[in-house]
């Protein structure tokens, strides 16, 4: 399937939108969402098409999942965002807390097509996009000075790279990500979790807080990270020599979901966007341009790509994170990271 057809097809798909027609205040989406690469992105393979078949403007927030779930909190009795794209862990805290609403399947009608990786419990909210939390390296520095590709987060407490790494902060779900990577590793407890996080932490110059890295390997700041496979490969793809990582103990698959706000102010046009996330032609893109894995059965994606992207089957051999125990543990590992890891 060519970019071309995959436009198309995406266009013809989102027909039950109004037809164009200049867009005025009450036809003026407000997303919240992923920035960086991801932005980029969306404003690309997903904004343009919608805003046409809808006759509508949207206007993109960027920010972390931490970030996005903080507003919607902040704005519950007034709402100010539409649609909030999130990655499940903060999902999973925001649909407890009551700050999403229901999918509404009449009008969000691709809901039978996507694979049951991606359903939600009450379809509150829907995944629209498969990656995996795992390791990110320079593969031309790792080469120049010696040093074996890393297989696991311990490579990372490697005393060459004394002040080359860049950790997320547990602010971002790649920092959950990372002490479970190195739980993982150990025996499995958050003991031996803050163990293994802790010796890599001796390398970190900083502890990232946007879940977007790529600044700091395209200054030469950062060689090594922890890092979703999507955003490796979409900085690849900027003739950049790194790599991704699946840990010998396996990635961590991280789920993107896309959510129609409790009280959005534009409700009716939010569930029209998410089910034009689901789209077969968007779902294409969103892999061609983002790297992002699809969701949905029908999608079809060409060989090379395929091998590119974090499909369902490769998602299947992985262990997902428990959200509800990890949220509800959360606030006491986010203080202890603070105090022994961050310090």
């Amino acid at each position: 399937m060519t970019r071309l057809l995959a436009a198309a097809l995406a266009l013809a798909a989102l027909t039950a939108c109004a037809p164009p027609a200049p867009a005025t205040s009450q036809d003026r989406l407000v997303v919240a969402g992923y920035g960086g690469s991801y932005q980029e992105v969306f404003e690309q393979a997903v904004l343009p098409d919608f805003e046409k078949a809808c006759g509508c403007e949207v206007t993109y927030i960027a920010g972390s999942s931490t970030d996005t779930v903080a507003k919607l909190k902040a704005q519950k009795d007034a709402p100010q965002i539409d649609v909030a794209l999130i990655d499940d862990g903060p999902q999973a805290q925001a649909a407890q807390e009551e700050l999403l609403a229901a999918l509404d399947p009449k009008v969000v009608t691709r809901l039978g097509e996507v694979e049951k990786v991606a359903r939600l419990p009450g379809d509150i909210g829907v995944g629209f996009a498969l990656t995996a939390t795992g390791l990110a390296y320079n593969g031309k520095w790792y080469e120049d000075n010696g040093l074996p590709a890393p297989k696991r987060l311990s490579d990372l407490a490697h005393p060459k790279l004394k002040g080359k790494v860049v950790l997320p902060s547990i602010s971002n779900t790649y920092g959950v990500g990372a002490l479970m990577l190195a739980a993982r590793e150990g025996d499995g407890s958050v003991e031996s979790g803050f163990a293994g996080v802790e010796k890599v932490a001796a390398n970190a110059f900083t502890f990232d807080t946007t879940a977007d890295v790529s600044n700091y390997f395209l200054q030469g700041q950062a060689v090594a990270s922890v890092w979703g496979g999507s955003r490796v490969e979409t900085l690849a793809d900027k003739d950049f020599p790194i790599t991704f990582v699946y840990p010998e103990k396996g990635a961590i698959p991280l789920l993107a979901t896309a959510n129609v706000v409790k009280g959005a102010p534009h409700a009716d046009l939010a569930q029209k966007f998410v089910d034009a996330l689901l789209q077969p032609g968007i779902q294409h893109d969103l892999a061609a341009k983002g790297y992002d894995g699809p969701v949905v059965a029908d999608a079809t994606l060409e060989p090379e790509l395929a091998k590119r992207v974090v499909t369902s089957e490769r998602a299947a051999t992985m262990r997902p994170l428990d959200w509800k125990d990890v949220n509800a543990r959360r606030a006491a590992w986010t203080d202890r990271w603070t105090k022994e890891v961050e310090q």
